[in-house]
């Protein structure tokens, strides 16, 4: 089930602009100059979903690096984005689902995003 389908099973229009793939993998974020490691959730060219142990304030700028492999090859996403979404899974548990917006990426970048989002898409 694709998110289109995710979000209309559940009877909400689906808003987002841009594909959205489902990715577990590693990515390394940039909190107040320090590296702390997620867990990805989800990403499009826009944005990604993630996990971590601890909560961010609304609109908290992070830095992030994500390896991506498109065509075979390892690629190093580098972006910027602004927390516009951060909640907690359990009350029992540390663990946020963190939403960010992607506003500093390179187009290059973008596009490599792209493509992996379409290979994901494909399956």
């Amino acid at each position: 089930m694709n998110m289109t389908e995710a979000q209309s099973s559940k009877g909400g229009a689906e808003r987002r602009r841009w594909p959205r793939a489902q990715c577990e993998l590693p990515i390394t974020l940039a909190i107040d100059g320090r590296e702390h490691a997620a867990k990805l959730r989800d990403l499009s060219r826009a944005g990604v979903c993630f996990y971590l142990e601890r909560s961010l304030p609304l609109m908290t700028v992070l830095g992030l690096v994500l390896d991506l492999k498109v065509d075979g090859k390892a690629h190093k996403v580098r972006a910027k984005g602004a927390v516009v979404r951060c909640e907690k899974l359990s009350p029992a548990l540390q663990h946020y689902e963190i939403a960010l917006f992607l506003h500093d990426v390179t187009e290059s970048d973008r596009a490599l995003i792209d493509v992996h989002v379409a290979a994901r898409e494909a399956r």
